[in-house]
């Protein structure tokens, strides 16, 4: 069976590097997302609560309905004039390799 991997409208919210809020054992915490799952995000947190620290490692997956946006992450809208040039300036170096 294949695996869906269509961005769902509530995924589409969260970017890696957006920082974001969340509860965590009835505590509030902030932290930025590091990696996107189809349903989830891997966020990355601070804590002075050695049980939370001894438990998470600093690092929790949390359903991305249970999160809220703090500040987006900058995002680089790729130019398109600078990808032609890359793959010009590529041919360019296979030729010169033949």
């Amino acid at each position: 069976m294949a695996k869906n991997t269509e961005v769902s409208e509530a995924q589409s919210k969260f970017h890696v590097g957006d920082e974001v809020s969340f509860r965590l054992e009835k505590q509030p915490f902030k932290g930025f997302v590091d990696k996107s799952y189809t349903n989830s995000f891997l966020i990355t947190f601070d804590s002075d609560d050695p049980e939370i620290i001894d438990k998470y490692h600093n690092k929790v997956v949390i359903n991305n309905q249970k999160l809220k946006m703090v500040k987006a992450a900058p995002r680089v809208e790729p130019d398109p004039d600078e990808e032609s040039d890359e793959e010009d300036l590529k041919d360019s170096k296979k030729k010169d390799n033949k």
